[in-house]
């Protein structure tokens, strides 16, 4: 059969620049310019803070190993900080092997079956790298504008990822001001976008939603994709008055959106 591969998956903990190259990599020229493991590499920049799975497209260089297929290869993972300073990976909050199950890394790979009844194709015959010519830049392209099973018939159609969005809640405009004191509004957010697959870094989806999103692939009429929906909530403080006329300071709990996330 011929095949297109899909996303990797790693879950981060405030990881500044991480990059995924085809082993073995030959050595940067310099350091901020990213390009280890030439045409196979891949590279995402990540805020210190992020957390969730890390989806990485290696289609790249699984095509290659199509090609070379008498050679034993395989990926590499680096970190470094915007300067260029390598960091473990570790260390940087990646997860690997000691991880838990749930969180471990993994490979998606989707299939599909070659046209008429003759034998399957060999893999010459798929020529990738015509297909899929690598990009000379080293900006990876937006995850839903990817080629193949990341055309638009899958994707987003422009509407913006899984995301907080600012919402300030006035509790003069809902007209509860003859009983609550203070505050007089506050910053609630809500949780709005796409969930489309390959599910981002930035999406905190859950490994539900993962499978889920692909199902929705095979079957978009039968499964729905996976939901926007509040990951953490937080707690806010009111003061006003009871039905007693009593004045009560009561913290009242998820009552703030702090990060979304696929459902």
């Amino acid at each position: 059969p011929d095949s297109d591969p899909g996303r990797g998956g790693r879950h981060s903990r405030g990881v500044p620049d991480l990059q995924a190259a085809q082993h073995p990599p030959a050595q940067p020229d310099a350091p901020h310019q990213h390009v280890r493991g030439g045409p196979g590499a891949v590279q995402q920049t990540l805020r210190s803070g992020d957390e969730g799975w890390l989806v990485l497209d290696v289609t790249a260089a699984s095509d290659r190993w199509l090609l070379s297929r008498n050679k034993d290869l395989g990926l590499r993972l680096y970190v470094e900080t915007d300067d260029g300073r390598s960091v473990d990976p570790g260390l940087a909050g990646l997860l690997g092997r000691q991880a838990p199950r749930s969180k471990q890394p993994f490979v998606v790979t989707f299939f599909r079956a070659s046209p008429g009844p003759g034998p399957a194709r060999a893999p010459r015959a798929v020529r990738p790298l015509k297909r899929r010519p690598p990009k000379r830049t080293n900006e990876l392209p937006p995850p839903n504008k990817l080629p193949g099973i990341f055309d638009d018939v899958h994707g987003s159609h422009g509407r913006q990822v899984c995301r907080r969005h600012e919402l300030y809640v006035s509790f003069q405009d809902l007209g509860w001001l003859d009983w609550v004191i203070a505050p007089q509004g506050y910053s609630a957010y809500y949780c709005e976008g796409e969930c489309s697959f390959p599910l981002d870094s930035c999406m905190n989806a859950t490994n539900h939603a993962i499978l889920q999103s692909l199902v929705h692939l095979l079957k978009p009429h039968a499964v729905p994709k996976a939901c926007c929906a509040p990951t953490k909530l937080s707690a806010t403080s009111v003061l006003y008055y009871d039905s007693s006329n009593n004045v009560i300071l009561r913290k009242h709990r998820n009552m703030v959106v702090r990060a979304c996330g696929c459902h």
